[in-house]
């Protein structure tokens, strides 16, 4: 794959994809502990056919943004959270911690290394990053392994949904696989069990599904990709509390948004009944940041629209805004969320 030239982008048409930056962050876990790591432009890993992640999946993986302010400044938004999310998931999959100190110089060296190619205030587009770290040990047995690779790549994207424009959902038929979580059933990155289900939606016309529980079959989860949140008609934010969904940072942001704008925020369950409560719906997180819902389907065909098929809610605006000004340094962040890159 030939190396990106900021040159040749359309920053206002970027898409949500991959594309190879001049250079990416790599430390290497040996003998117990990290070698130092440092910045590479060989956007390649050579891994031996036996090694851990490849059979038996040792792999965690994060997701944040960097954001262009008008003044031209780059930041990031609550990169520690990233931090402490990975070496949560590393816990559960006995994997080593990556410092947290580590991981922001990773994360900001990245970026300073290739700012050309993040994304003009104004055009919707902003910097993705991708930490992960994977098992390189050559293992047949199921047995964790001894090595690994830490690894940080950017690449420009646009928008992973289109922005404020509400979408069609379907629930569905499958489960969401529940893997390995402390108090979190879900560790961050294993998304594969949501291939077939997401695919067959779009498929069928529909932006993603939505999961319901995996024990009862009774309760939201989430969706392949996002969070779930609505907005009663009483003007409540809520949220599914479960232990099978991601601890999304987008989440907790939100939660803090809707505090601060005096919508009584609360995480609970939430049966499929309680839905018709709801004015307003929308998917959350960081790729999606916000996508309202305009409709979810049954699986019996039946269609629950909430504020529109068409405009999106008030109050699900209000949030979009909120947060995205804080991110683009067009509010005071006032919870001390935005990092800047030096």
């Amino acid at each position: 794959m030939a190396k990106a030239k900021a040159s040749e982008l359309d920053w206002n048409k970027l898409g949500f994809g991959y594309r190879d930056l001049p250079y990416r962050w790599q430390d290497e876990y040996v003998d117990g502990h990290w070698l130092g790591g440092g910045l590479t432009a060989d956007s390649n890993m050579v891994l031996n056919e036996a090694a851990q992640v490849l059979h038996y999946g040792q792999e965690v993986f994060e997701g944040l943004k960097a954001y262009r302010t008008k003044e031209g400044k780059v930041q990031l938004f609550r990169p520690s959270d990233n931090a402490k999310r990975l070496n949560n998931s590393a816990d559960r999959l006995l994997m080593p911690h990556y410092p947290e100190e580590k991981f922001l110089e990773a994360v900001k060296a990245v970026v300073k290394a290739n700012e050309e190619f993040v994304p003009p205030y104004g055009t919707g587009g902003t910097l993705y990053l991708r930490p992960f770290m994977v098992g390189t040990q050559p293992l047949v047995g199921v047995t964790p392994a001894e090595n690994f690779v830490f690894r940080v790549y950017a690449t420009p994207v646009g928008a992973y949904v289109k922005g404020l424009t509400p979408m069609p959902y379907v629930l569905s038929k499958y489960d969401r696989a529940a893997p390995a979580g402390t108090g979190q059933a879900k560790t961050s990155g294993n998304y594969a069990a949501s291939l077939l289900p997401e695919m067959e939606a779009k498929k069928a016309g529909y932006a993603d599904a939505l999961y319901l529980d995996p024990k009862e079959h009774k309760y939201v989860d989430e969706f392949s990709g996002a969070n779930f949140f609505g907005v009663t008609k009483d003007g409540q934010f809520v949220t599914p509390k479960s232990n099978s969904i991601l601890p999304s940072i987008t989440k907790r942001s939100l939660l803090q948004v809707a505090e601060d704008l005096g919508l009584n925020p609360v995480e609970k369950q939430l049966t499929l009944a309680d839905l018709d409560n709801l004015a307003e719906a929308g998917a959350m997180g960081t790729a999606a940041v916000i996508s309202p819902v305009g409709s979810l389907t049954d699986l019996d065909g039946k269609k629950h629209v909430f504020y529109s098929e068409t405009e999106v809610g008030p109050v699900t605006t209000k949030l979009y805004n909120a947060l995205m000004n804080v991110q683009l340094g067009d509010a005071e962040d006032t919870h001390g969320w935005v990092v800047p890159v030096d």
